[in-house]
């Protein structure tokens, strides 16, 4: 799952990315309104951490911007600012959830999963498809009832694949989603390879279906059509 952490606290900023990424996350950062513009604009993320009150503009702005290309994004707007007015015109204009400075990262990292179970996962810690289960409360794989052992990339891969099952996923997409946006740097995408292949080694050995479709020159479908 990827996260766009837009706050101009440097320290917080730090430190709010280092523990989400030991949770298992991947995490973007953005310390002015700019940036985090230019990032909405390119990038995709699953949830989106927004700070009110930036240097060079109001965090309230971009949520305009989230919404239009940034649909699938959950939102949660951590402010400094315990006013009402500011809570209630950030949940009108999207946002699922509000909190207060300072918070305990124990209680934020909560707060995205619920959001992530709303939006991602129908309200529950499991997604299913077929024979393969996804905890994604404590990161657990199953295929026919039997764990199997994931690398984080394996589990992120697999997950990614299982909540946009029947959507093509060009390579470029997979490897931005799943490592972060400086892999435009990269001079190809065959890592993506070795990672997939050795994901669909455990789940045959585990009695699984490969569901992974290989689209040649563009990218992968997980689908049983």
């Amino acid at each position: 799952m990827k996260i766009l952490i837009i706050e101009d606290e440097a320290e917080l900023l730090i430190a709010t990315a280092n523990y989400l990424t030991k949770e298992g996350f991947v995490c973007e950062l953005a310390k002015t309104f700019l940036d985090a513009d230019e990032k909405i604009a390119i990038y995709q993320y699953d949830v989106i951490l927004l700070d009110i009150t930036l240097p060079d503009g109001n965090g309230l702005d971009l949520m305009k911007a989230i919404k239009r290309t940034n649909l699938q994004a959950g939102v949660i707007i951590i402010s400094a600012k315990n006013s009402l007015d500011d809570k209630i015109n950030g949940l009108d204009l999207g946002a699922d959830d509000y909190m207060t400075k300072p918070f305990q990262f124990s209680e934020l990292n909560s707060r995205i999963r619920a959001v992530l179970r709303r939006r991602k996962f129908e309200g529950s810690n499991t997604v299913k498809f077929n024979e393969i289960e996804i905890n994604t409360h404590n990161r657990e794989v199953t295929v026919n009832d039997m764990a199997i052992s994931l690398t984080k990339k394996e589990y992120e891969l697999l997950l990614y694949f299982v909540i946009n099952k029947n959507h093509l996923l060009t390579k470029e997409a997979i490897a931005e989603h799943l490592w972060n946006d400086n892999i435009d740097l990269a001079d190809n995408f065959d890592f993506i390879y070795t990672h997939l292949n050795n994901l669909r080694k455990k789940i045959k050995h585990a009695g699984g279906n490969d569901y992974v479709k290989t689209i040649y020159g563009v990218g992968y479908k997980f689908t049983d059509q």
